[in-house]
């Protein structure tokens, strides 16, 4: 059984699958569901400025280069605050900090709120823009909150689906943009709608979720992540998956404005559209990835992005609405495809050091859980900071250019980079020598990740 204290479970073990099917897989569920719900609300709040921006017409006395950068900081901001965000749910428990971490959403909406009207400083702006950051944070500590009730099996088809359910909030929040610029609202209005939500989803958390005793805060779980080379290794793979895609989200509607005419009402038709499916593909990307390998779903992933990204080069060189407006809403959905699988990646590769180091059963499971769970911050920090590079580089391209195409090229390079990491990492078959009788191999597992 599951024995409880309060809020706090004390004994938690999904890899016995007589506890899982007795109760651990509904208690997962439940905290699941709840933990979706906030991040969801968190990521709506992260994005906000991509849809705040096409509301700031020429009253408000902003340049394009102006919005890229302010976009470009609040993606920042949301990156960096990942990394302590992680190791708060060991501090405060999972259920504790999902309450605080949904009402510090309050704090950049009223702000934004009481701000957003012309005659604002740009200074102004980017402060407050800085403050929406924290809603990128929700992410990491909800993924490391969810990778903990689960057991290894169930982890891609978890992870992709809490990860699916706060990505659309982007898409969510550009659909109500859109509803409130057709029906001629302002900003506010959109502002004032999110406003209760997050008490709503602050006051759920506190009813609904629990914390798990087993995960205590492990500063050396946390050194030995950094000090791991394949956390910088799937970091970087991140940042072309999910960098790609919340990089595009803040950039998408601004690209169509700057380089295609559209206006703001026109923008907000399509921008929701490639956010939207990315994220509900998110956790097919998981799914495929426990069925047939995540290494392998991520490697021909990047190269359908490489091909999606060199037809948006020719659309953007042609000026082809129609063929640049659905090349990205390919590309937003091989990012979403991507990132489902990369994150299944995590936990496979610390179980296969766990099989490699001798260990089995439970205690590699909690081998697994303990690096994975640490290197999730680093890796969703790092990865975001892919959306940070996404935005200046558009904005060098359009000060350059006059278009994105230029930034494009950089994107498509940056993805055959991937493709090769993959490969050579994960997937490439051992050198020829290492096949030949060796009696030191022969005391240590073969070290293979062809599986993760």
């Amino acid at each position: 059984m599951t024995a409880r204290s309060g809020r706090w479970i004390q004994q938690w073990d999904p890899e016995d699958e007589t506890f899982w099917n007795r109760t651990g897989e509904r208690t997962a569920r439940r905290n699941l569901l709840f933990s979706v719900l906030s991040e969801h609300i968190g990521f709506s709040v992260w994005t906000m400025w991509s849809v705040l921006v096409l509301f700031m017409g020429p009253e408000y006395g902003l340049t394009p280069a102006d919005k890229f950068l302010l976009t470009s900081l609040v993606t920042l901001v949301g990156a960096v605050v990942r990394v302590p965000y992680t190791f708060a749910v060991a501090v405060f428990g999972g259920r504790n900090w999902t309450i605080v971490s949904a009402g510090l959403l309050l704090v950049p909406t009223v702000a934004a709120f009481t701000v957003m009207e012309p005659g604002t400083s740009f200074s102004t702006f980017l402060l407050v823009g800085l403050l929406a950051g924290i809603g990128g944070g929700n992410f990491a500590s909800s993924m490391t909150n969810i990778n903990a009730f689960f057991p290894l099996r169930k982890k891609g088809w978890a992870l992709g689906l809490n990860a699916g359910g706060g990505n659309i909030g982007v898409p969510v929040i550009q659909l109500a943009a859109l509803a409130i610029i057709g029906a001629s609202g302002g900003p506010r209005v959109l502002l004032g709608i999110y406003i209760p939500l997050i008490v709503v989803a602050a006051v759920l958390a506190a009813l609904y979720m629990d914390n798990l005793a087993s995960v205590k805060n492990d500063t050396g779980a946390a050194k030995d992540a950094a000090r791991d080379p394949h956390t910088w290794i799937m970091s970087f793979l991140y940042i072309g998956t999910f960098g790609s895609f919340i990089g595009y989200s803040f950039a998408f509607g601004q690209v169509l404005q700057n380089q295609f005419d559209r206006t703001p009402l026109e923008a907000a038709y399509v921008t929701f559209i490639g956010p939207l499916l990315g994220s509900l593909i998110r956790p097919v990307g998981g799914s495929l990835a426990d069925r047939y390998g995540g290494a392998r779903i991520t490697l021909w992933n990047f190269v359908a992005m490489g091909a999606a990204t060199a037809v948006l080069i020719v659309a953007s060189m042609q000026r082809s609405l129609a063929l640049f407006t659905g090349a990205f809403v390919v590309l937003f959905v091989l990012t979403g495809l991507g990132n489902g699988s990369t994150y299944k990646m995590i936990p496979g590769i610390f179980q296969a050091k766990a099989r490699a180091r001798g260990l089995t059963g439970e205690a590699a499971a909690a081998y697994g859980r303990r690096l994975s769970g640490a290197s999730m911050g680093l890796i969703g920090a790092v990865g975001a900071l892919g959306g940070v590079g996404i935005n200046l580089a558009f904005r060098q391209s359009f000060l350059s250019y006059g278009s994105g195409t230029g930034a494009f090229v950089a994107f498509l390079a940056c993805y055959a980079v991937c493709f090769a990491v993959t490969w050579a990492v994960y997937l490439r078959r051992p050198a020829a020598g290492a096949d030949a009788p060796n009696p030191a191999a022969e005391e240590k597992p073969q070290l293979s990740y062809a599986e993760v």
